[in-house]
């Protein structure tokens, strides 16, 4: 059994999961909880029901995976023959989840080195396949660490949402709660900066946001070799027609991803959430 460096992730990277399975990614899923029931994302909860949930303004909030959870997954990850294990995660201001899986990696049977990307989404899903990248190309943990963090360095994400209220109430809104006195007058662009949510303009219709989105990720792009994830929330319409107006934008885009959120980032976005990730290689 050959030794290689494995890399683990978390659920909200919302990776395919075909490209999971051929660079050997693994997931830890992340917990909704919806009417007092706790569900495993991706596996237990859809994003069509969670939708639905949040249009009934039903109770949802979320919760990190318990430590026990990621010492489990070291466990069978060193298993199947892995070295070392490379653990990248949705950024520590958003989420406890980094802070669990330092807590399990000083009990892991191999070496664990956890990185906080300061990402989510697909901005994470990036960071997770440089990792497995350079660890397929035979490099060690140090050097899939290192291409995590300078895909990172170099990725963006932007989001529009139809309200704040989501944001809000699930306390993930940070400098954006300037915005909130206005909400109702204005759609808000937002950015993440500094792993933190952060506002970026307000724009006065949805429409309008929504053309200064993509006017903001075509500018970003740029003309580099660059992939450009577009995800969204019971918005699969509008996702659809910014990902092609990118394509028609953005001579120098290698990949490009449209998938709906998981419930995680949904409970805190509310459904109508478009956004856009702009990560060069």
């Amino acid at each position: 059994m050959s030794r290689h460096v494995a890399i683990v992730t978390d659920s909200t990277a919302y990776l395919p999961p075909l490209t999971m399975d051929r660079h050997g990614i693994t997931a830890v899923p992340l917990t909704v909880v919806l009417g007092g029931q706790a569900l495993q994302e991706g596996t237990e909860v859809s994003t069509r029901f969670l939708a639905q949930a949040l249009q009934k303004r039903r109770p949802v909030t979320t919760s990190r995976p318990s430590p026990a959870v990621f010492a489990e997954t070291y466990r069978r990850v060193a298993e199947s023959g892995a070295a070392g294990i490379v653990s990248l995660h949705l950024s520590a201001e958003l989420s406890g989840t980094y802070d669990a899986a330092v807590a399990a990696a000083r009990e892991a049977p191999v070496p664990v080195r956890v990185v906080d990307t300061g990402m989510v989404a697909m901005a994470l899903g990036f960071c997770a396949l440089a990792a497995a990248e350079a660890a397929e190309a035979g490099g060690t943990a140090d050097e899939a660490v290192t291409a995590a963090e300078k895909r990172a360095a170099g990725t963006t994400a932007y989001f529009y949402v139809d309200t704040l209220d989501y944001l809000r109430r699930g306390g993930r809104i940070g400098a954006a709660q300037a915005l909130l006195g206005s909400a109702l007058a204005v759609k808000p662009l937002l950015q993440l900066e500094g792993g933190r949510i952060e506002p970026l303009e307000k724009v006065r219709t949805a429409s309008k946001a929504i053309a200064r989105l993509e006017e903001i990720v075509a500018d970003r792009a740029g003309g580099a070799d660059v992939d450009i994830a577009v995800h969204h929330l019971a918005a699969p319409d509008r996702a659809s027609a910014l990902a092609e107006r990118l394509r028609t934008r953005v001579p120098g885009l290698a990949d490009l991803h449209v998938s709906e959120v998981g419930a995680v980032i949904g409970a805190h976005t509310g459904p109508g959430l478009l956004g856009a990730v702009v990560s060069p290689r």
